[in-house]
């Protein structure tokens, strides 16, 4: 469990700092001859890595919620949002369409020649953040039934002053049946919690 978090949470780190950094970069034409540059980030290029990328962290988490089929379902949940950004990370290693349309409104002409086109190594390491992902979702499916789960302590199931193993709770100073004393400090205070005067 500790290594499908560590990677989960990792992979979708790496794949959001990828994607706020420079994919490509290009010289457009401009119509008077000369050259402007062009670059692009990986969320211009593509935002399917970052959006699954927070898929898969809000899968992560889920994993540790939910038990039994729901548990299975969340972590192929996590599984194919790793995939998904590994996929579009590799799409977008060698698009120029970001490009082109940067270009476009950078020179106002919707045909730009472009030239010394340059990808950078980024949307590789965005690919390896996938990865990570994957690796997350592989070990929450292999493993993820034997692990525990969030802790249910807190939850009421039963009536107030009623514990979860039906025994009713005796608290000190008030015998079996006896009525509540009005005049007690601690009466008079949850009168005044229920918005009653107790002096009345």
């Amino acid at each position: 469990m500790p290594l499908a978090l560590v990677a989960g949470a990792t992979g979708a780190a790496i794949v959001l700092i990828a994607s706020g950094q420079r994919w490509a970069e290009a010289l457009a034409s401009g119509a008077a001859g000369g050259t402007l540059p062009v670059t692009v980030t990986g969320g211009e290029v593509s935002g399917l890595p970052s959006a699954l990328a927070l898929v898969g962290l809000a899968s992560l988490v889920a994993v540790l919620a939910v038990r039994r089929n729901g548990r299975r379902i969340v972590s192929g949940v996590l599984l194919l949002a790793g995939a998904g950004a590994v996929a579009s990370a590799v799409a977008g290693a060698r698009d120029t369409s970001a490009l082109r349309s940067a270009a476009a409104e950078v020179t106002g002409l919707t045909q730009v020649p472009l030239s010394g086109i340059d990808h950078t190594v980024w949307p590789w390491i965005s690919a390896l953040g996938g990865l990570a992902l994957v690796l997350a979702g592989v070990l929450a499916l292999r493993h993820g039934a034997a692990w525990p789960a969030m802790s249910g302590r807190y939850e009421r199931t039963g009536p107030p002053g009623v514990r979860a193993g039906g025994r009713g709770e005796r608290r000190p100073g008030r015998g079996p049946g006896r009525p509540a004393d009005p005049e007690r400090p601690e009466e008079m205070w949850k009168a005044m919690d229920r918005g009653e005067d107790p002096t009345g």
